[in-house]
Formats: structure tokens, C-alpha cells, sequence
């Protein structure tokens, strides 16, 4: 029998990496808990079981993605077992691949084929596939669709717009006696789902990557530092004082529950904002995020995750197997339907039965496919180091410690200590 394992790093990591309860099982996987994610892996897994003979034990890793990092590295540090497949961030396989199976050995040189090239490139470190694509993002913005309407607004093409109308209609709705409703919710917890907010602010308005691809510091600029500072103005205005430690979750559950006009978020936010006990089924619209003003262009986060095989796995061949059952055509279309969850394989984006469930997968595309990558290529095994402090100096201008001007120079100085030990 399959068992799910709520763990927590204290809980699963041990000096030697051993994870007691997870040995009788042929193989363990970890999975997400975001959303519908935890009950889509069950299911899948649960299917690659009756078709195989085989159990698994699933292990529910922490939701933090930084959080998720430091366990995957303490367990592959000590050269564990304990789980034998991943689901790794798509800014991970360059920190982690000298611990992960090389896939393309395992199962095949033209296994990753169908799947978006920008991501097999991405997940492919000295000529190894070390995670095959499992389900790519983007941020999008949802926004009420009867609220616009119902005060003459239509949706915002730039952050000042999405700014001035989120702070009419949040004080129009509180005067009729909604005095929970806020005009914009977004991650703003102190962590990566931060940076990847702040990186669509800064991109949209023209401020550069951070880290440009030729390794070039670029963060310190009129631009970045206006952006930050726009999104510090939301603070206590049109979004809630707590957004400083709102995660993807949170931030759902307050647009979910009816109490915010416009939100940052991932297309899985979509399927449950559309589900039967969502209190706003039906009047719900996603667009691409806005633009940074004159000049400026949409810059979406490009997110998503992978499945990876450690190197230190008992059943390696077997692991191999149900990453390739899981990141297939059948079961990426089964997500994408039931959870909104975007495939990496391109013909599912012309799939009838997915976009009938998904709509926005086809209004939406070129945003999925042009998505801003975070500097984890540039930056190679720093990555960790440079996301940490480019959240870190984004938090201090939310919460009012600093201007944008202040922080990207402080950052600018940051990252140059880094470039010159690291990369």
C-alpha cells in the first residue's frame, strides 16, 4: 500500500540521510503540496502502480521552494537513497546534476524530443538530461471580471494602470461594505517565489535579468529601482500589510475567497478558482501581467518543475520508469485538464480537450514560450546565493527599509562580492 509522508526537513533528514519509513516501498518519490498538486502525484502514481506491480512511497516535500533546496541537499550531500525521484525547480539542475541519473542513458536519447527545447536545453548540464520536463509555468494575472465591469474598467495593460484601478474599486467595494477586499495580491514572502515576482517587475519596466547571460550585473539601473519602488507603494494600499508573507497559497486563498480584484499567481491557481466551492467560479479572467509603462513590454516568470532520478537510488532503472510515465503525453494531459497545470509538450497546446478546460493555454501561448528565466545559468552553483540576495534587498523596499535606489546599489555590491569567489 502507497503511503503519503508529510515531511519536513528536520523531519526527513537525518547526519546520515536515512528516512526509516520509506523502506519498504520499491521506490520513493517527492511531490509538491501547491494547490492540486500532492492529489494529482497520488494519482499518477497510483496509475504507474496497477500498471507495474510496483509501490511507491510518496513523500510531500516542503512547499518554500528555498526550503526544498536545502533538503534535496542535504539528503543528496549525504549520499542517500531515501528518495529515489525529485521534483526539482526548473532553476535547480545546475546545483544539483553532479547527484542526478543521467536520463538519456537510462531511458533513451530521444525520450525528451516532444517536449519544449528551451527546457530540455535547460535541463541538459554537460551533455546530460538530468530531469526530464514535468510541467512549465508562467506567471499570469487574474483579475475579477465582474468587478472590472461593474466599474467601467477594463483590464490593465501596465502596473501604474493595475495600480489606480485596484485602488478605485478596492474603495468603492469597501464603501458598499466589503471592508475586507484589497485591490492586488502577490508572493511577497522573503523567498523565491519573491524573486521571480520582483524579476517580472524589474524586466517589464526595462531594468534588465539581474544577471545578464554573459554573467554582466545589470540589476543597478533607474529602471529596477523604479520598479521596486512601485511595488513598494502596494504595500498597506492596495495590498494587505501581510502580502510582505503571502506565498503562492495564500494569496489564492484571498483572491479565491472573493476578497481581492487583481492577483499574481501560476495558471494552477486556475482549476480551483473554477471549482465548485470557489467564491469566485465563473467570474474570473487571466491575462498576460501587466507592462512597466512607456517603454515597457509583459515579463512573465518562467517557473515550472522537473522529475530527477537520484544517482544514489537502489532501483535506478525502475525510478527511470516512472519519471518517463509521469512526464508523458497521457499523464501531462490529464493535469493539464484536471488542475490547469501547463504540459511541456508542445502538441498538447493544440489539444482540444485541453484548451476546452484551459483557455487561456491558447490566448496565452506565446507568454508560456517567451517566459523571463531567472539567472540560474549565468550564475551556475551561486544561483542560491544570488536569488537569496535579491529577494532579501526586494523585501527591504516592500517593507519600507530602503528605497529601490538604495537596495540595487547594495545588491549591485552584493553580487559583485559573489561573481568574484563564485563564477
Amino acid at each position: 500500500m502507497k503511503k503519503t509522508l508529510i515531511s519536513t526537513a528536520i523531519v526527513l533528514a537525518s547526519s546520515t540521510g536515512a528516512v526509516s519509513h520509506a523502506q519498504a516501498a520499491d521506490l520513493t518519490i517527492s511531490c509538491g503540496a501547491v494547490g492540486a498538486e500532492l492529489t494529482l502525484c497520488e494519482e499518477g502514481v497510483a496509475a504507474w502502480e496497477d500498471k507495474t506491480g510496483h509501490e511507491v512511497d510518496i513523500v510531500s516535500t516542503p512547499n518554500s521552494s528555498t526550503e526544498r533546496l536545502s533538503l534535496y541537499q542535504q539528503i543528496l550531500s549525504a549520499n542517500s537513497s531515501d528518495i529515489d525521484v525529485m521534483q526539482i525547480d526548473v532553476v535547480w539542475p545546475g546545483l544539483l546534476a553532479n547527484h542526478l541519473l543521467d536520463l538519456n542513458e537510462a531511458l533513451g536519447e530521444n525520450i525528451a524530443d516532444d517536449h519544449f527545447e528551451t527546457i530540455v536545453t535547460n535541463n541538459t548540464i554537460d551533455d546530460r538530461l538530468v530531469a526530464m520536463p514535468w510541467f512549465t509555468d508562467a506567471g499570469v494575472l487574474y483579475y475579477r471580471k465582474d468587478l472590472l465591469e461593474k466599474h467601467g474598467f477594463e483590464a490593465p495593460a501596465t502596473w501604474q494602470e493595475l495600480t489606480d484601478i485596484a485602488k478605485t474599486i478596492q474603495q468603492a467595494e469597501q464603501e458598499e461594505g466589503n471592508e475586507r477586499m484589497r485591490g492586488f495580491v502577490f508572493q511577497g514572502r522573503a523567498y523565491e517565489g519573491l524573486t521571480v515576482n520582483a524579476l517580472e517587475w524589474v524586466a517589464s519596466h526595462g531594468g534588465g535579468n539581474i544577471v545578464e547571460a554573459d554573467g554582466e550585473i545589470s540589476i543597478n539601473n533607474e529602471n529596477a529601482a523604479e520598479a521596486l519602488d512601485l511595488a513598494a507603494s502596494w504595500i498597506d494600499d492596495i495590498s494587505p500589510n501581510g502580502v510582505l508573507n503571502y506565498t503562492e497559497e495564500e494569496a489564492r486563498g484571498v483572491f479565491q475567497g472573493g476578497n481581492a480584484v487583481f492577483m499574481r499567481n501560476w495558471p494552477y491557481a486556475w482549476s480551483l478558482a473554477q471549482s465548485e466551492d470557489s467564491d469566485v467560479r465563473d467570474k474570473v479572467g487571466v491575462i498576460q501581467l501587466p507592462a512597466g509603462g512607456e517603454g515597457g513590454q509583459s515579463a512573465a516568470g518562467l517557473g515550472g518543475w522537473n522529475l530527477a532520478v537520484s544517482r544514489y537510488s537502489e532501483n535506478p532503472e525502475l525510478a527511470a520508469d516512472l519519471v518517463a510515465y509521469l512526464t508523458g503525453k497521457e499523464e501531462q494531459k490529464r493535469r493539464a485538464i484536471e488542475a490547469s497545470y501547463n504540459p511541456t509538450i508542445d502538441a498538447l497546446y493544440q489539444d482540444e480537450e485541453v484548451l476546452d478546460a484551459v483557455p487561456f493555454f491558447g490566448t496565452l501561448y506565446d507568454t508560456f514560450t517567451n517566459a523571463v528565466a531567472r539567472p540560474s545559468a549565468p550564475t551556475g552553483d551561486a544561483y542560491g546565493r544570488v536569488s537569496n540576495a535579491f529577494f532579501s534587498a526586494s523585501h527591504d523596499v516592500l517593507s519600507g527599509n530602503m528605497t529601490g535606489a538604495e537596495a540595487v546599489e547594495r545588491l549591485e555590491r552584493d553580487l559583485m562580492r559573489l561573481k568574484r569567489r563564485n563564477w
